[in-house]
């Protein structure tokens, strides 16, 4: 026998009247919750119907492998922005972790791994003191970070691409397991490790306590500056890993182009993927998803020969629809 989902009474002890499929259509709630999944699998059946070639493994393969920095950058893009934050100095991050590498690499792979994942955190403890003891806002605190760190690094690397030959560290960017690449396995398991933080821990919900009303976060006893510098630092982290990946896929050190503009990707992803810019709220799959509908959106219109240019358009579009939709529900 089969109920009929009816909505909670509303005050008074009246029952509500059941929420109907096209009401549910028209709540942006449900637009910014669901909507980055819709337009995944849309773009997935367009591709199905109208593109050769696209819908195969060798070519998931590739997408799942170019997305996958993106996605631990927008992981901790996602914490730092649901406490109300912005990160700007990732991309200067992940050139300041690939710095690092070439000049530590002679003492072992872990010693430079762990001197390049140091330099993330560092990062990402200057970038959190700023905003929590100094009292900046976000977007100067990183500003700061963003173009002073790729400085140092460019500095650290005289300038010039250094190549890897290390043959431990490349098989972190072209090594695989059962068929699956490296890189997309440690995406994957930091987004879920990522996603039982914030839903399962003290620190995830003292996150979003903190990013939906800071001086109530306060005056409950929370430790509003702790958790503050503990979400750039593993967002710094999480650039300087990323930063390590796309080195060793790359073969190269290159610190003048690597990151570059991934703070505007990160951002995307999250925004997307329907985390709200004021905070309050992490959502750490929808922002998985806001990157690989960005990866797929642009890889789509390169096969249908349509110049980058036009993928940057229909991406800005997407943006502005799903700050649109954010805001609509605020207002509600």
């Amino acid at each position: 026998m089969t109920q009929t989902a009816v909505a909670p009474p509303a005050k008074g002890g009246t029952p509500r009247k059941p929420v109907s499929p096209l009401a549910r259509l028209r709540d942006p709630a449900w637009y910014q919750r669901y909507g980055v999944y819709v337009a995944v699998a849309v773009v997935l059946l367009f591709n199905a119907l109208f593109t050769e070639h696209f819908m195969t493994a060798d070519n998931f393969r590739t997408q799942l492998v170019q997305v996958a920095p993106i996605v631990i950058v927008a992981l901790g893009m996602a914490l730092v922005i649901g406490t109300e934050g912005v990160d700007l100095s990732v991309g200067s991050t992940m050139a300041l972790a690939a710095a690092f590498l070439p000049l530590y690499l002679g003492y072992g792979l872990i010693p430079a791994l762990l001197v390049a994942l140091l330099a993330g955190a560092v990062v990402g403890a200057v970038n959190g003191a700023l905003v929590s003891l100094v009292g900046l806002q976000p977007i100067v605190a990183t500003l700061a970070l963003f173009v002073g760190g790729r400085g140092l690094a460019l500095v650290m690397a005289d300038g010039q691409l250094k190549q890897i030959v290390n043959p431990d560290l490349l098989s972190l960017g072209t090594g695989s397991f059962l068929g699956v690449p490296l890189v997309v396995w440690i995406a994957g398991v930091l987004a879920v490790a990522v996603a039982f933080l914030v839903q399962r821990t003290t620190f995830g919900r003292q996150v979003v306590a903190v990013g939906g009303n800071r001086s109530a976060a306060a005056l409950a006893g929370l430790p509003v500056k702790r958790i503050l510098i503990g979400v750039y630092v593993i967002c710094g982290v999480l650039a300087a890993l990323a930063g390590i990946l796309a080195t060793a896929r790359l073969t190269a050190s290159d610190p003048s182009s690597l990151g570059t503009l991934m703070e505007l990707s990160a951002i995307t992803a999250v925004v997307v993927g329907g985390t709200p810019l004021n905070g309050g709220s992490v959502r750490v799959f929808g922002t998985v998803a806001g990157a690989l509908l960005m990866q797929l959106l642009r890889a789509t219109l390169v096969k249908h020969d349509l110049p980058d240019s036009t993928a940057q358009i229909a991406q800005a579009a997407i943006i502005i629809a799903a700050v649109y939709v954010a805001r609509e529900r605020r207002s509600r």
